[in-house]
């Protein structure tokens, strides 16, 4: 009788986080839905054909994502299939192409697709319906799904900022989530100069590929090797996203010549490829075969990009050099069986030179320099991701901060490049992407500021390049519902805990080297303790994570700080070498505040800094005397330079939890709380 209201509670409970025939809620949204009636709960099984290798693949992957998101088990068997089962299977439903996938659930939850692709996105949907209901159940009804754009992405700016490949990894998991499926790395850029005293060869450049071809090439303060990157694309593909490397050139070239000066044009500036200098191809015939020869390249996937924008048009001498030198490296990428990508330049680049389109695709990204419709007619495949619609280039003034989301979701299609509107379905369209650019080099900007502003992005893009104008969900409720899904299986890098206002760890005493159940709280938050202090030595960690440490007494000054990215923030406090202190440090995605003993100490939020005189510049990571063993900098911090170009220095901090540190002090009533007290 017990098992029975149990039971019946359970399907209650699900019946009120499903209204009967009300299409579940998913990002993507689903294209179809039939409801019917009665609720699916699992009893553990994932049946597989017997001799279906790709159900199979799929299957283990849904029983590990299963047990990290929802912390149920799942067993994968052969055999006939019994009420209560996940069954997954390929089969011949051609009208759903390779991404489509159809989802039956009654007595069992049947997932069906002609590839491995649409199965394995079949299983999100599943994952993503079992995350929001009790005891993980489902409505009973039919999924029909399938995209309406086959190029869902973004492009992540990796040269000016180093975005650590433990976050990449976490990016690809996040993605397949979301059934974004390429991922756009930019390897190489650099600073602007006149944030660096106008001087090229103090100007912050860096590739950050491991290079054999040219040792010493490769950027010392952050750097991929060949083996993670392979381990990546890997990666990625078990996830449905495919990754597409860029090296950018002929502009954004300064890291190449650093290296080699003899490569720079002296007209356009240091970082522009001199292209009448026969040099410039043998140097970059030689990087690119690097990457892309072997059995097992570097560059894993079909497609690589070749960057080719924003260079001087200046002449038409110098138009035709950069078209010949465009048209050489789609062929040349294209000898090691690669689909070139390239950024739009060919309106800004007007010739006669004959550049490549057909098997071509290109990212229009400004109409200016590439008009869409003019580009479409010479055969290119085209990518949307127009600039003041999908940049993110975080605190700089200009493009977006954060995307607005908003207008995205209600306006926004592939088909919408700029000022220009195609027909959805348009066969030149492949799909969309956003981009995140980090253009001001040494501005603050740490990883999970970047991620903050990323994913509300992805889950827009993805809800709109899978859906077209396809999507129902009011934006009010979908932008709700949207904050209530998981990052993706084990992942939160937006450190949430809880989905209510609540104290999510209290620790009564807190001693050196102790570790807490969580890595890190993310925006708000309010972490306040005692400490009945004693000395504590310049470099005295409170506590720290894989991602930032929080200093009782930093390592420059002796004050309560942090430092995470490679940057040090200091408050304009220590501690007393006695007697007994109340700290409460409260954090958002625009400040971190110190409050002592209740009292407003130091707000550290978003500082206006000016360009570099030519005696001060940025102690910049790549420096090796301040390079910690652990290759975290904990020397960067800004000055304030004369006035110029302007930049701001962004100061937040997702507060570490993993381990205590080393300290003198007595810390007693540690208390975490996901949101700051009115």
């Amino acid at each position: 009788m017990k098992k029975l209201l149990s039971t019946l509670l359970l399907a209650f409970a699900a019946i009120g986080l499903h209204a009967q025939g009300d299409k579940p809620f998913t990002i993507p949204e689903m294209s179809g839905w039939t409801p019917a009636e009665g609720i699916f709960a699992t009893t553990g099984r994932v049946v597989v054909p017997k001799k279906d290798k790709t159900a199979q693949a799929v299957a283990n992957r849904l029983t590990l994502d299963a047990k990290l998101l929802l912390n149920i088990d799942l067993t994968v068997a052969t055999g006939r299939e019994k009420p209560g089962d996940i069954v997954l299977r390929v089969d011949d439903l051609r009208a759903l192409g390779t991404e489509g996938y159809q989802i039956r659930i009654g007595e069992t939850a049947e997932i069906t697709a002609p590839a491995e692709a649409g199965l394995y996105w079949g299983t999100r949907t599943l994952l993503q319906m079992m995350e929001q209901t009790a005891g993980h159940t489902l409505p009973c009804g039919v999924v029909t799904d399938k995209p309406q754009y086959g190029h869902r992405g973004f492009m992540l700016d990796c040269g000016r900022k180093y975005i650590p490949m433990a976050y990449l990894k976490q990016l690809v998991r996040i993605m397949g989530y979301y059934k974004m499926n390429v991922l756009q790395v930019h390897l190489n850029d650099n600073g602007f100069k006149q944030f660096f005293g106008d001087d090229w060869a103090q100007t912050p450049a860096a590739f950050r590929m491991e290079c054999d071809t040219y040792p010493g090439l490769t950027a010392r303060d952050g750097s991929y090797t060949k083996r993670e990157f392979r381990e990546l694309c890997a990666l990625a593909a078990d996830c449905g996203v495919e990754i597409i490397p860029e090296i950018d050139v002929t502009a954004h070239s300064l890291a190449f010549t650093h290296y080699r000066p003899s490569l720079a044009s002296k007209q356009y500036g240091a970082d522009h490829l001199d292209l009448g200098n026969p040099e410039v191809y043998t140097f970059l015939d030689d990087l690119f075969k690097e990457y892309l020869e072997g059995d097992e390249p570097v560059f894993a996937g079909p497609r690589v990009c070749i960057g080719t924008d924003e260079y001087s048009n200046a002449n038409q001498t110098v138009v035709e050099q950069f078209r010949a030198f465009t048209d050489h490296y789609i062929r040349f990428v294209e000898r090691y069986g690669k689909t070139a990508v390239m950024w739009g330049a060919l309106t800004h680049a007007k010739g006669t030179t004959p550049v490549k389109a057909d098997g071509v695709v290109m990212n229009c990204w400004y109409n200016g320099f590439a008009n869409p419709r003019d580009m479409k007619e010479l055969g290119y495949k085209l990518v949307s991701i127009p600039d003041g619609a999908v940049y993110i280039v975080p605190a700089v003034g200009y493009y977006n901060d954060y995307l607005k989301i908003e207008n995205l979701y209600k306006n926004w299609t592939p088909a919408h490049i700029g000022n220009q509107t195609f027909e959805e379905g348009d066969s030149a369209i492949l799909g969309g992407m956003f981009a995140v650019w980090n253009d001001h080099v040494g501005n603050g900007i740490s990883v999970k500021d970047i991620h903050h502003r990323l994913f509300p992005a992805m889950q827009t893009l993805a809800a709109k390049c899978w859906s077209g104008t396809g999507v129902t969900f009011p934006y009010t409720d979908w932008d709700n519902r949207r904050r209530t899904l998981s990052e993706a299986p084990g992942v939160n890098e937006l450190g949430r805990i809880g989905s209510a206002e609540a104290e999510v760890l209290a620790v009564k005493s807190l001693n050196p080297g102790d570790t807490t159940a969580l890595e890190e709280i993310g925006w708000d938050y309010s972490v306040s303790f005692t400490l009945d202090c004693k000395p504590e030595a310049k470099g005295t960690v409170l506590f720290e994570s894989a991602n930032a440490k929080f200093f009782l007494a930093d390592p420059e000054q002796g004050k309560v700080g942090f430092a995470r990215d490679g940057y040090l923030e200091t408050f304009n406090y220590r501690l007393p070498e006695s007697g007994q202190v109340t700290l409460t440090v409260q954090g958002t995605s625009g400040m971190v505040r110190l409050l002592v003993n209740g009292q407003k100490k130091e707000e550290l939020d978003r500082e206006e800094l000016f360009a570099i005189g030519d005696a001060q510049r940025y102690r910049m990571s790549s420096d090796p005397a301040v390079v910690a063993a652990d290759g975290v900098a904990q020397q960067w911090h800004p000055q304030v330079y004369r006035r110029g170009p302007r930049m701001f220095h962004v100061r937040t901090l997702i507060f570490p939890l993993r381990r205590a540190g080393r300290f003198n002090s007595r810390v007693t009533a540690l208390s975490v709380l996901n949101h700051i007290p009115q």
